[in-house]
């Protein structure tokens, strides 16, 4: 295939950049200031903060805030800070290269390894559409009283829904996404306002690592080992690649400190989201004894029973809101991993049609929906070492990345996440299968 039509498909999942573009290169001439200077470049990591508040990680900041309190809170705080640095060097990859992770893999890689890591990315593609849309079935099914096997049939129309907005362009997207991201926000809102937390007891789990056993630190690692999402880090480096082109080094220096402004906020935001989970579930679950709260579904009665049934509702709300805009996330992902890494593309429809299948058939078969968010977790972690340490190794090299190259401070810090994180999944994945 052409380079232009190789561009053709990347700008076929997010096209319209231009009046963006224009905006954008106005704010690097300095001719837009201040905050209507910085809008042009949000956006993006939006959409993949999307990734750090699924349906995943309301299952286990849950299980985290009911089990341990307060405790755990600074694992969060740290996992977050992860999320920026990850994010911001996916995004930066966007910028240097003008090509996205799994594209700058297939020049840089021998082709064998090229078609293994597709189709690792694939299977992780189902695996995280398997949780998203399994949490936007069940929340459904908690909100309307629909059995999960129509509850994921209306799912699935929902998130086709979503994805039918790209055709007006990535802007009408980032802006229905970034709601979606809203709404999570105001219900757990209003979640801290039932739940009355401890101001003082937050400070110190946000500040005082620590543990309280062997089930902490395997909780622990459950919550940072699952902060890194491998399709949206192949995903990120593709919404920042063509959006705004940088035309010289500065340019290109210039955009990234715009991109990472939207990282900040975009990761804070998602940050704030799981932390306020995670004190909900302490000051709600924790405090009257329900430490075996682990499952929404229960949370979700928990709610109704010590609050009333509007904070449930909220509640399912929220996990409504998360299913829909992760799992379409999810789909925009497997377009990039396949124009990547094989240079070769779907419809969006049919890529849609084959992610969701697994998740259907599992909500056909009656398989706890719980069971199955772990089973994805679970393979998820095969995936995260095949998006992590290529990233590293591009990000340090001076010849591909030019002026964005990292510091080196950058890459031995990133370096000693990319390694702790990685043993984190081992770590679970021994765990899950032999502890």
């Amino acid at each position: 295939m052409s380079e232009r039509l190789t561009n053709e498909i990347v700008e076929s999942i997010l096209p319209g950049e231009s009046a963006t573009a224009r905006a954008a290169h106005q704010s690097l001439k300095g001719d837009r200031r201040g905050l209507r200077g910085l809008l042009p470049f949000l956006g993006p990591a939006f959409i993949a903060a999307v990734a750090y508040v699924d349906p995943g990680n309301f299952a286990t900041n849950i299980a985290g805030g009911a089990q341990f309190g307060y405790l755990l809170l600074w694992v969060i705080l740290a996992s977050n800070l992860i999320a920026m640095l990850i994010q911001s060097m996916s995004a930066k990859l966007g910028i240097a290269t003008g090509k996205n992770l799994p594209e700058v893999c297939r020049e840089r890689f021998p082709k064998p390894v090229s078609l293994g890591l597709w189709v690792q990315a694939e299977i992780i593609a189902m695996a995280t559409d398997l949780a998203e849309f399994i949490g936007a079935a069940l929340a459904l099914n908690l909100l309307f009283g629909i059995p999960l096997f129509p509850a994921g049939l209306l799912t699935a129309v929902g998130a086709f829904a979503i994805l039918e907005l790209q055709r007006r362009g990535f802007r009408s997207l980032e802006v229905v996404i970034a709601s979606m991201v809203g709404v999570i926000v105001l219900a757990f809102a209003f979640q801290m306002f039932y739940a009355q937390p401890e101001g003082d007891r937050i400070l110190a789990g946000l500040f005082t690592p620590q543990f309280a056993g062997t089930e902490s630190v395997l909780l622990a690692a459950g919550i940072l080992g699952a902060t890194v999402m491998p399709h949206v880090i192949y995903l990120h480096s593709a919404l920042t690649q063509r959006r705004v082109v940088g035309r010289t080094e500065e340019e290109k220096k210039k955009i990234f400190r715009f991109e990472l402004v939207d990282v900040v906020i975009a990761m804070a935001i998602a940050g704030t989201i799981n932390a306020s989970m995670l004190i909900m579930a302490a000051a709600l679950f924790n405090a009257n004894g329900l430490t075996d709260v682990g499952d929404i579904d229960l949370a979700f009665e928990q709610l109704r029973v010590l609050v009333s049934d509007n904070a449930a509702i909220i509640f399912g709300v929220a996990l409504l809101a998360s299913g829909f805009s992760s799992s379409s996330v999810g789909t925009m992902s497997g377009q990039v991993v396949m124009q990547g890494f094989i240079n070769r593309q779907i419809p969006l429809w049919l890529r849609r049609l084959i992610t969701m299948a697994p998740a259907l058939v599992i909500l056909a078969l009656g398989v706890n929906s719980s069971y199955a968010l772990v089973i994805s977790q679970v393979v998820l972690s095969f995936g995260i070492p095949f998006a992590l340490i290529p990233l590293l190794i591009f990000c340090r090299n001076r010849d591909l990345m030019g002026a964005l190259v990292n510091y080196r401070l950058t890459t031995a810090v990133a370096a000693v996440v990319v390694a702790l994180i990685v043993s984190l999944n081992v770590f679970l994945l021994y765990q899950t299968f032999f502890g």
